[in-house]
């Protein structure tokens, strides 16, 4: 058992504190302490130590752990890249006591690996959060994953196939890539409902997630060494420019979207032998339509109520406070209705300026586009000069104001 001599962590807010773990708490529970041995349950992996708390490690989508002067990284860079110690974007690094001493690294570019300390018991670790909300994993756990349990989850659920199997809480490990090979092994459609498969294909999907897990795993996710009658030996063409989309045999290969992932299907292969997302969307959305003509035709029938419903309602506005109503008088858009709107309103201004509006006899009752009411008849000169001058034209003539309609009380 080694033990762990040195360990030094940076600390990281999205890898440690979104669990609620910190790097100096990390570096204080390892050091000194023996490692057991090493689990892993689907996309989890911890050390059992030789007291707790255990790190648990989840690696989100590109963490990896490193051992130096030892090849481990399954992305392979483009670029041949100098070994370099320690290694880039490295979230902590350890190295053991016992001689000759090995040294580890866990790398995160896009930080979306998980680092917890769980402080329980060794064996009581996938009795504890997070491991326990998780499903049986289909290589660690063959004597639970078995037929009769598959058969019963499927049927009790109603969603698409592909969905239900991406879902760790259903069954822990299979990710995208996998989740596409064993359904084209088990030639079954990913948008396919979960509980409209037949038993015949529910037996042979147990088959195939043992298979390719299985498969995988033996060969430590190398994917040279796949089979080369596996899917993925031939998915990774899509968005590379003259890429063919085929397998060798010629069959073409399609991208749909299901459980909010791109999943690669072989239509020649996978037939729909069921009820699907899409077909449900569109039969929902022939429903509405022929509801919405449904509606039509009760529009154009006479309705009786409605108008007496109207009636009340216009009984009720009697006693609210009358809304102003808006005006039925059309704004010209010919040139022709232009220039006359516009000979109307210096109509309007001529006589308007003609006209003392603060004068209680005068009055400018004036209509566009109409008969025009000439104004009433103003007062003589004598009647003019006998009325005393009006307190707002004493205002206006103080204050400098003008009005627009204005007539000099002494006729000039």
């Amino acid at each position: 058992m080694p033990e762990i001599g040195e360990v030094k962590a940076q600390h990281d807010e999205n890898v440690f504190g979104k669990v609620g773990t910190s790097a100096a708490e990390f570096e204080k529970s390892l050091l000194g302490k023996k490692v057991v041995d090493a689990k892993q349950q689907g996309k989890y992996f911890w050390l059992v130590m030789s007291s707790p708390p255990h790190p648990l490690f989840h690696f989100g989508m590109a963490g990896w752990w490193k051992i130096r002067d030892l090849e481990t990284a399954y992305y392979k860079p483009t670029k041949k890249e100098e070994p370099t110690w320690p290694p880039k974007y490295w979230k902590f690094i350890l190295e053991t006591s016992d001689d000759p001493k090995s040294e580890h690294a866990f790398v995160d570019f896009r930080r979306f690996g998980r680092i917890r300390l769980v402080d329980c018991a060794a064996e009581e670790m996938r009795n504890v959060s997070p491991l326990k909300e998780n499903g049986p994993d289909p290589v660690a756990d063959k004597d639970i994953l078995t037929e009769e349990w598959l058969v019963q989850k499927l049927q009790s659920k109603h969603v698409p196939v592909k969905a239900l199997l991406l879902d760790q809480a259903n069954i822990s490990g299979i990710g995208n890539w996998v989740g596409d090979e064993l359904l084209y092994n088990a030639k079954i459609h990913p948008e396919q409902y979960s509980n409209t498969l037949s038993p015949a294909q529910m037996k042979q999907l147990h088959e195939s997630i043992h298979y390719v897990c299985s498969t995988a795993v033996e060969l430590l996710a190398e994917s040279d060494r796949f089979p080369e009658e596996w899917l993925f030996k031939h998915r990774w063409a899509k968005g590379k420019k003259d890429a063919p989309q085929r397998l060798p045999n010629g069959a073409k290969i399609k991208f749909v979207t299901v459980g909010g992932r791109t999943s690669a299907i072989v239509p020649s292969v996978q037939k729909k032998t069921g009820e699907v997302a899409a077909d449900v969307k569109e039969r929902d959305s022939e429903e509405e339509e022929n509801g919405a003509e449904e509606d039509e035709v009760e529009e154009q029938k006479p309705k009786s109520k409605p108008k007496r419903k109207a009636q009340e309602d216009g009984e009720e506005d009697d006693q609210k406070p009358a809304s102003k109503k808006k005006s039925n008088k059309k704004t010209p858009t010919t040139s022709k209705g232009k220039k006359q709107a516009r000979k109307d309103e210096e109509a309007i201004t001529a006589q308007v300026d003609g006209v003392d509006t603060s004068h209680p006899t005068a009055e400018a009752n004036i209509t566009v586009n109409g008969g025009k009411k000439l104004p009433k008849p103003k007062a003589t000169k004598s009647e003019e000069a006998s009325k005393p001058p009006t307190k707002s034209s004493k205002r206006d003539e103080s204050s400098g104001r003008r009005r627009s309609a204005r007539i000099s009380t002494n006729g000039k």
